[in-house]
């Protein structure tokens, strides 16, 4: 029964989308190999690749990294072989999609990763934005080997989630504003950013914010070195984290209005061409996995400070204030954007989602 399900999946694909059902699969069991590879050598050579904040975590916790690597090259070929069939459906998507969250925590900070390369050409640690990237590519294949087998053993189509015939054709739906109330959380994420992206541009500005001045900011990003395009970008007024901040705005609002699903007239030879999904998509669930989650745990954290419950360092201000509102800035920053940029970026894929629409036969 299911491998009768299973061709009739298939068969009402397109070649390249059943050659992408069928490759991702063995592609995150090769995925596993040298995961597991690369957390052995790290265990082995005693290199840390899992870190808390700046500080690298023990190397204890590489075999972590092992073990995620062991279990997912178990599991995995259990989805491709018609022996796993003997294995309950349920146990298997249960365990890879279990394998794809601890490869998402294991990816957290992705993005700031990213942003120090880009601006500063500099990372904490080389070894632990390498597991960061692997992470992420674990994540991006072991969804979509669970995708694969849950429309395969249930005889969907991987593309619509619908049953239907062999003789279909992809529709792209038409460019369409979010939902009233997912454009609302969009711009109450832009509004989020605002006093973060005003903090920043004030202090490279060399103004004075919270008690602190730009000049007082220079001398540590100085301290680290920073090299690239960091100290241009300030050199002109310009902060870099405002100007990621200011392009995260860009997308949140590409990704809730029709012309985010669309090449502009500028654009040379793309000009009203459809925006491939994952253009827009790739970066918005990067930055919606970094902020969110730093911003659901800080600003709490935030809230009980300010009360007075929890203790708070006011490190480098002048007072705990001072310290209190740049604090809130970012975690209202982050919380608020993070938050909203996951929401619009799920309402831009079942936007955007092709239909598949039955063809008359010949």
């Amino acid at each position: 029964m299911i491998e009768t399900a299973q061709g009739a999946a298939l068969a009402t694909l397109p070649i390249e989308r059943r050659r992408w059902s069928r490759r991702v699969g063995p592609a995150a069991v090769v995925w596993a190999a040298g995961y597991g590879v690369f957390g052995l050598a790290s265990a082995l050579t005693n290199t840390p690749i899992v870190q808390f904040g700046p500080s690298p975590a023990p190397v204890a916790l590489n075999w972590l990294v092992v073990a995620v690597a062991v279990v997912a090259g178990a599991v995995v070929p259990a989805t491709l072989r018609p022996w796993g069939r003997r294995v309950p459906r349920v146990f298997l998507l249960s365990v890879v999609w279990g394998l794809a969250v601890v490869c998402a925590a294991a990816a957290f900070g992705l993005l700031m990763q990213l942003a120090s390369v880009l601006i500063s050409q500099q990372v904490d640690s080389w070894a632990s934005a390498g597991n960061q990237v692997l992470a992420a590519v674990g994540v991006v294949l072991l969804v979509g080997t669970a995708r694969a087998h849950q429309h395969a053993t249930s005889g969907t189509c991987p593309r619509c989630g619908e049953k239907h015939g062999a003789r279909t054709s992809w529709v792209r739906p038409e460019p369409s504003p979010a939902p009233r109330a997912v454009r609302v959380a969009a711009y109450v994420g832009c509004a989020a950013f605002l006093p973060y992206i005003a903090m920043k541009t004030t202090w490279a500005l060399g103004g004075t914010f919270a008690g602190v001045t730009g000049a007082d900011m220079t001398p540590g990003a100085e301290q680290h070195d920073a090299g690239g395009l960091w100290p241009v970008l300030e050199s002109v007024g310009i902060d870099p984290t405002a100007l990621l901040a200011a392009l995260g705005i860009f997308l949140i609002l590409g990704l809730v209005r029709p012309w985010g699903q669309v090449f502009p007239r500028w654009t040379p030879f793309l000009a009203g061409r459809p925006v491939p999904r994952w253009l827009p998509l790739a970066p918005a669930l990067l930055g919606a996995a970094s902020l969110a989650p730093y911003g659901l745990v800080g600003l709490p954290y935030v809230a009980l400070g300010t009360l007075g419950v929890v203790p708070i360092d006011r490190g480098d201000f002048q007072t705990l204030e001072d310290m209190l509102v740049v604090a809130w800035c970012g975690m209202v920053a982050f919380c608020g954007h993070g938050v909203a940029l996951a929401i619009a970026a799920r309402s831009y894929f079942l936007r955007t989602r092709p239909r598949c629409v039955p063809t008359p036969a010949p």
